[in-house]
């Protein structure tokens, strides 16, 4: 694709990689035929394709955004299953995050979405704060048919039927391996994650220490800034994935790390790519640092010798969250991992497609997301299963809502498969 950015705009380290990115592109439509939006929408302007015109007309003029270009930008999941599709490796998800930058600059928004956003912005990232607004939607969750607005009705919705009591296993600190230390790596405990579910953390320490690894929960780690930074606020996002750099390089650079082990895909996807967010600032050689270590549960225990489990008669049907498929294009280890395990593994059709989640998308942008639920848990239970695995929490959390079949986390299978407890969501 022909650009014509001048030479002053491409002094900006972020309009440089963004015209690498449309250079790239050859409008094909490739995208469009896995892109989720699209197949619901049914307009080209809610395609990776339409979306990547309406960026490059916005950045090349140095226009303020408008409400058009904002909606169809603000309608994209980040899913990333574009990227995967691309022949020509366009790398939408940089380009996308650009633009959501720059419309957060320079696009004044509605009042009451403005509102809805900043308090998004200072709740989910908080896992005390989440707990409390958690409880107040409980509370709330009767009277939710009295809701002036969509996304008020569906943030009421995602209250769970019970809030987890915290878990002291997510304070910083140090677990000793089991057996022989084979390695030491840090866990992320995310943000949202401590608040929803505790069992997920609970069951990676489990088998990690069980494998051989000494786990470590670094002080000062926390939320990784994916929420923010898909928003558009790269402030405060870079801001608390600069407290994670400075407490994962301490550990580097203390007792050393082999790794920093993720189990929040959408947490994963970023942490990686914080090379890249931290290029042009003075902390881009620990951020780079920090990328180079970062793995997906999955990735680490297919390093680990994990015992090879007893048939269990159980038909687990795996949904792969799209920043773990897309975004870091982890495609089989999950199922590999289950299947060595002693599980039964079945995919569903269309298993590329998104659940609709996508961070605060399903609250941000409900009627669609909802689509995309039904149409996933439509394919999952298609394959009859006993229970649902993936390895996100944002996808247990809307998967869970439109099904009866047990939803849990594949590091909570594994736990169990070689020693642990049976994972709570299948005693009830």
């Amino acid at each position: 694709m022909k650009t014509d950015f001048t030479e002053d705009q491409l002094k900006s380290p972020a309009i440089q990689r963004s015209n690498e990115i449309l250079r790239s592109c050859v409008h094909c439509g490739f995208c469009t035929a896995t892109c989720p939006t699209y197949q619901v929408l049914g307009d080209e302007l809610d395609s990776p394709r339409g979306r990547i015109y309406l960026i490059k007309d916005m950045l090349e003029n140095d226009r303020d955004p408008d409400p058009e270009t904002v909606k169809h930008i603000d309608r994209c999941l980040s899913c990333l299953a574009c990227m995967t599709t691309c022949p020509s490796d366009v790398h939408y998800m940089h380009l996308v995050d650009h633009a959501r930058e720059y419309i957060e600059d320079r696009y004044q928004r509605p009042l009451f979405e403005r509102v809805l956003r900043w308090t998004l912005a200072r709740i989910l990232p908080y896992p005390n704060r989440f707990r409390v607004a958690m409880l107040g939607a409980k509370i709330a969750k009767p009277f939710k048919w009295a809701l002036p607005d969509a996304r008020l009705r569906a943030m009421v919705e995602m209250a769970p039927k019970t809030i987890p009591p915290v878990s002291r296993n997510d304070d910083p600190q140090t677990f000793p391996a089991r057996e022989k230390p084979v390695k030491r790596v840090a866990l992320m405990t995310g943000c949202a994650q401590k608040a929803l579910n505790t069992d997920i953390n609970d069951a990676t320490i489990r088998l990690l220490t069980r494998l051989g690894c000494e786990v470590v929960v670094a002080k000062g780690a926390g939320c990784c800034g994916a929420l923010t930074h898909h928003m558009g606020k790269t402030t405060e996002s870079h801001a608390t994935a600069a407290h994670n750099i400075r407490a994962w390089t301490a550990e580097m650079d203390g007792d050393g790390l082999d790794a920093i082990v993720i189990n929040t895909s959408g947490c994963g996807t970023t942490v990686k790519d914080y090379g890249h967010m931290f290029r042009t600032e003075a902390l881009a050689e620990d951020a780079a640092r920090v990328s180079d270590i970062a793995m997906d549960v999955s990735e680490l225990l297919m390093q680990l010798d994990l015992p090879e489990g007893t048939p269990k008669d159980t038909r687990v049907a795996y949904h792969a969250a799209c920043s773990l498929q897309h975004g870091q294009q982890i495609k089989t280890h999950p199922k590999t991992l289950l299947k060595n395990a002693g599980f039964e593994v079945v995919e569903p059709a269309d298993a590329h497609l998104c659940c609709g989640s996508a961070g605060t998308y399903n609250l941000m942008q409900p009627a669609i997301s909802k689509q995309l639920k039904t149409r996933k848990v439509q394919t999952l239970e298609a394959k009859s299963p006993d229970i649902i695995a993936t390895g996100n929490i944002g996808c247990m959390m809307q998967i869970g809502s439109g099904t009866g079949v047990p939803v849990v986390h594949t590091v909570e299978l594994l736990d169990w498969a070689t020693g642990g407890p049976k994972p709570p969501a299948l005693r009830e």
